[in-house]
Order: structure tokens, then C-alpha cells, then sequence
């Protein structure tokens, strides 16, 4: 098996290449795409880890089994009361006392 060992010096080229330079149009669908799977990784992972079904979490937050999935699979992204539901509900806590770094 043989495998790729380029070394990648500048991801900002490789995304450049492939969605065009920040600030396009394609560049932001692709990163607000990026971060909303990231976010949707971390709430199916936190949830597994407190060893919540998506149906006890759709209970807990007041939607339905298939709205959780679609979040997880990165489909939608929930809003912000609901954002806020499902971190309160998972035992996590967002910390504002820091700075976001954007």
C-alpha cells in the first residue's frame, strides 16, 4: 500500500485552489460549511459520551429524533435558543469569560 507523504507547507493555498481566496463567495460557503460540521461533531460526540440517545435528547430540548440528526450529520444548524438547550442539556456550559479570538 503506498501512501501520500506530501507535506502541506500552506493550507491556505490548498483551500485557495480548491474554494478560491478568502472573502469569495465560495470560500465562505465552504467555511461556514467546515465550521457547522465541526460544531455538529462535537454535539454528537458530546452526547455520546453522556450516553444520550437522540430521542432522549430531542425530549430533553423539545424537538424531534430526525432534527437531532440532521444537526449531527451537519445538515441544519440548530438556532440559538435551541444551540443553548442542547449544550445545557448535554451537561456542557459555553465560557464567555474568554475571549472568542475572531
Amino acid at each position: 500500500m503506498q501512501t501520500n507523504n506530501h507535506k502541506i507547507e500552506d493550507y491556505d493555498l490548498v483551500l485557495d485552489a480548491k474554494y478560491g481566496k478568502e472573502g469569495t463567495p465560495q470560500r465562505r460557503l465552504f467555511e461556514e460549511e467546515a465550521k457547522a460540521f465541526y460544531a455538529s461533531q462535537i454535539l454528537l460526540q458530546a452526547r455520546k459520551e453522556a450516553k444520550m440517545t437522540q430521542s432522549e435528547l430531542a425530549e430533553r430540548t423539545g424537538t424531534t429524533k430526525s432534527y437531532i440528526s440532521k444537526i449531527e450529520n451537519g445538515m441544519i444548524e440548530p438556532g440559538v435558543g435551541l444551540f443553548f438547550r442542547l449544550i445545557s442539556s448535554l451537561g456542557l456550559r459555553i465560557d464567555i469569560s474568554k475571549p472568542l479570538g475572531i
